[in-house]
């Protein structure tokens, strides 16, 4: 499995404000850069948090990348991936429409009435996990339905939890020209938090681009 983190922050790291409202940090060069990794990618994966603030869709933007994936034999989108331990996403969502497949990783705590009602809207439930999601044991059950290039567009929380199961491959960081502020506002990666400074993952920076008004940041992990 290769793995490729993708997002975007202010120059303060926040990936939006303390509402945790969606907050356009990059421009259209940046979404467009982000529609082609999309389109390289067998899978596209949020945490389940992205799900319920903002119900992205996940699919390509741009038609001829559709089309480009189906003459060589692919689908015309990725599949979609939630990391969702507890089974919460909602039965409406827009992830869970037909314009993809939609695995969804929960953990055996899930309860059974929420995970036979995602599998009825046409989700792909695999359980791998006992009380959360165990991302290395998500990975290798994605595997075995061919997914081998997954693309995590966030949040916080599913970002921290990859880097501390040394799951990423590569961080691709677009710093917008913007400063957000807030003790409370989301960052690249949320959660715990590393304690000690052997536990950091050390990075390797391969690229900068300037892209819009703001800068990629390309690492090797």
């Amino acid at each position: 499995m290769h793995v490729v983190v993708n997002a975007a922050t202010s120059v303060d790291g926040k990936l939006s404000s303390r509402r945790r409202e969606q907050i356009e940090i990059s421009g259209p060069e940046d979404f467009d850069r982000m529609d082609r990794l999309r389109a390289a990618a067998d899978a596209v994966m949020v945490g389940v948090g992205t799900v319920l603030a903002d119900d992205p869709h996940l699919t390509l933007d741009v038609e001829d990348r559709r089309v480009q994936r189906l003459r060589n034999g692919r689908p015309g989108n990725p599949a979609r991936v939630v990391a969702d331990s507890r089974a919460r996403t909602p039965t409406d969502a827009r992830i869970l429409d037909d314009e993809a497949t939609t695995y969804l990783l929960v953990a055996d705590i899930a309860p059974d009435d929420r995970v036979e009602a995602l599998e009825a809207t046409g989700g792909v439930v695999l359980r791998a996990g006992d009380e959360r999601v165990d991302l290395a044991a998500g990975f290798e059950a994605l595997e075995s339905h061919d997914v081998e290039r997954v693309m995590v567009e966030g949040g916080g929380e599913i970002v921290f939890s990859l880097f501390e199961a040394g799951l990423v491959d590569e961080l691709s960081l677009y710093v917008g020209s913007l400063v957000i502020g807030g003790r409370d506002a989301p960052t690249l990666a949320d959660g715990e938090g590393f304690v000690d400074v052997d536990e950091f993952p050390r990075l390797e920076l391969t690229d900068v681009e300037r892209l819009d008004d703001g800068v990629v940041l390309h690492y090797a992990v």
